[in-house]
């Protein structure tokens, strides 16, 4: 039997070692996600929140970039959009724009992709001539159809005499500006939707069609109760995505009309067009400001009631 050595007087006996706490595998995985989404959080926050708070706060001030005084104004800015003729004009255009190049563009691209699933042959050709205008750049697409529909000799015009119609003055008109501005738009979005709802007709599974088959079901009734249903997502996306362009729209107007922009008589000027106005031409960024604030509110109130009454969940 052993004897433990004498103990020295004076002497503890040593605490017991206790094992260092450590995060578990999946605290580290969670720390590392969100160590990586900080960088884009922090880019996000500089490039959109800032820019939007220096927004709302220029616009509380006459801030004019050619003068050195920036008196403070309150929400003077604001009251003044309530007698502006121009601005009037600009959100009734822009109002038009998105009520009838949104549901055109949705309704032209799901019929085209419902006739694309049914083929084999040619598709994947036809899908990419659907898809060129998309991604041709906007400013030669727009120069195009100005040349398109130019008066004088624009081919659509040829066309139109040698059918023994009248020419018409489309873009030179006030009456027929806007409504040949909406079909640009719709056209050159249409690619983009047409592949939009191929994705969504492709997640749909062929049992339930099927299933509707084998019921006596017709094409029009699996369309309303099948197709269409399920394609819910896709729509909302298309609906809530395509407004927002429309609401922003500036590029294809600029080069409409370069040396009338917003032209003839206002008839094609959007909101977004009127603030480069108003910040680039008259220099009254506090002004321009408080169009630019009073166009987000606009887009975020019209996302939210799309979002919450167009949203719809269906099982079967």
């Amino acid at each position: 039997m052993s004897v433990p050595p004498p103990r020295a007087e004076g002497a503890f006996p040593s605490a017991p070692v206790r094992p260092k706490r450590t995060l578990s595998l999946k605290q580290r995985q969670a720390l590392w996600a969100y160590s990586f989404l900080l960088v884009p959080l922090a880019f996000f926050v500089i490039v959109r929140f800032v820019p939007t708070l220096t927004a709302f706060r220029m616009s509380l001030f006459d801030w004019n970039t050619v003068g050195t005084e920036h008196p403070f104004v309150g929400f003077e800015n604001y009251t003044r959009l309530a007698s502006d003729a121009t601005f009037g004009r600009a959100l009734r255009n822009t109002a038009f724009y998105a009520l009838i190049g949104v549901p055109a563009q949705i309704a032209l691209g799901l019929g085209i992709a419902l006739l694309l699933s049914r083929i084999t042959a040619l598709r994947g050709l036809l899908r990419a001539l659907y898809f060129i205008p998309y991604v041709t750049p906007i400013v030669a697409a727009t120069w195009v159809w100005q040349w398109l529909l130019s008066p004088q000799f624009g081919p659509v015009n040829t066309v139109l005499v040698t059918l023994g119609l009248p020419a018409q003055s489309f873009l030179t008109s006030p009456d027929q500006a806007l409504p040949s501005a909406t079909a640009l738009v719709v056209w050159q979005n249409l690619g983009f939707q047409v592949v939009l709802f191929l994705a969504g007709l492709a997640a749909i599974p062929r049992s339930y069609y099927e299933a509707a088959s084998l019921d006596g079901a017709n094409g029009w009734y699996t369309f309303r109760r099948i197709t269409f249903p399920l394609l819910n997502p896709t729509i909302v996306f298309s609906v809530v995505t395509g407004t927002i362009a429309y609401l922003q729209l500036f590029t294809q107007i600029v080069n409409l009309n370069f040396t009338d922009q917003g032209g003839p008589l206002q008839s094609t000027l959007t909101v977004a067009v009127y603030i480069y106005q108003v910040a680039f031409g008259r220099f009254q960024m506090g002004y321009a400001s408080a169009l630019t604030v009073v166009l987000f509110a606009i887009i975020l109130v019209i996302t939210l009631l799309q979002m919450r009454f167009l949203t719809r969940r269906f099982d079967y």
